[in-house]
């Protein structure tokens, strides 16, 4: 059996179309779909993709998934995001249907599966209790096995921080899938992680960014123009990114 780990797609259609164009000549048997699905340039177009899919589909949610349903819902969002991330949220919420957002709803929070070749793997966003608290291989090892202290499963795949790393808490072997749509790498492109048999590989696929960011410029989200410049054309490094997290969660 091969698992495709699909994480932070974060609305670039563009990207996803790269990805599950590769994916057919990859054929998985699961696709999962690891959270933060909407909340970028084409959220309700991005969704819809995703339900079109023949390959068997496994979702869990992540943490701008849930704010997204908090404010189509009208719930106050938490008081420490930022200004931007208020407005993306906000607007992403008004780009869903009722039945869109009644799915962001009710995923899961976690997926295990059994993996030939593997074992039992738990799939999560960001660690199996919370789908926004933050590491990254800069992390005391002392704080990784707290976080992971009491899984069962031997491989965890989380995304949340779209860095594709691996490392080892404890016993368990966690891997992060990176980002479809908006990666933190050494250079653009759609990153996922493609598990089976022969273990565990990180995968990047390439697609015209150029494009691709032209025609997320020509969506209606506000924050279009510094999505495509920032987050396709060109990305920020794993080291930057690791620098800012580190910061953030100590």
């Amino acid at each position: 059996m091969k698992v495709a780990a699909l994480y932070d797609i974060h609305g670039n259609l563009p990207a996803l179309h790269a990805v599950l164009d590769e994916l057919e000549d990859v054929k998985p048997d699961l696709i999962v779909i690891g959270g933060d699905i909407v909340s970028g340039p084409m959220p309700a177009q991005t969704l819809e993709r995703l339900f079109r899919l023949e390959t068997k589909v496994r979702f869990i949610r992540g943490n701008c998934d849930r704010e997204v349903v908090m404010a189509f819902d009208g719930e106050p969002l938490r008081p420490g995001m930022s200004a931007k991330g208020r407005e993306k949220t906000e607007w992403v919420a008004k780009q869903l249907t009722r039945a869109q957002r009644d799915f962001l709803s009710q995923m899961p929070q976690l997926f295990v599966h059994d993996i030939e070749g593997i074992g039992e793997v738990l799939f999560c966003h960001a660690t199996p209790h919370s789908d926004e608290v933050i590491f990254t291989p800069l992390t005391q090892q002392e704080r990784l096995d707290a976080i992971f202290q009491g899984v069962e499963q031997g491989t965890v795949v989380c995304g949340h921080t779209h860095i594709q790393f691996e490392l080892l808490a404890g016993k368990t072997r966690v891997i992060n899938a990176g980002s479809v749509g908006m990666p933190y790498a050494d250079q653009p492109g759609a990153y996922w992680l493609l598990l089976g048999p022969n273990g565990c590989e990180f995968r990047r696929t390439a697609y015209d960014v150029e494009a691709a960011a032209s025609e997320i410029r020509r969506s209606d989200d506000p924050q279009a123009h510094e999505f495509a410049e920032e987050n396709v054309v060109q990305v920020p490094t794993a080291a930057q990114a690791m620098e800012v997290f580190e910061r953030m969660s100590g």
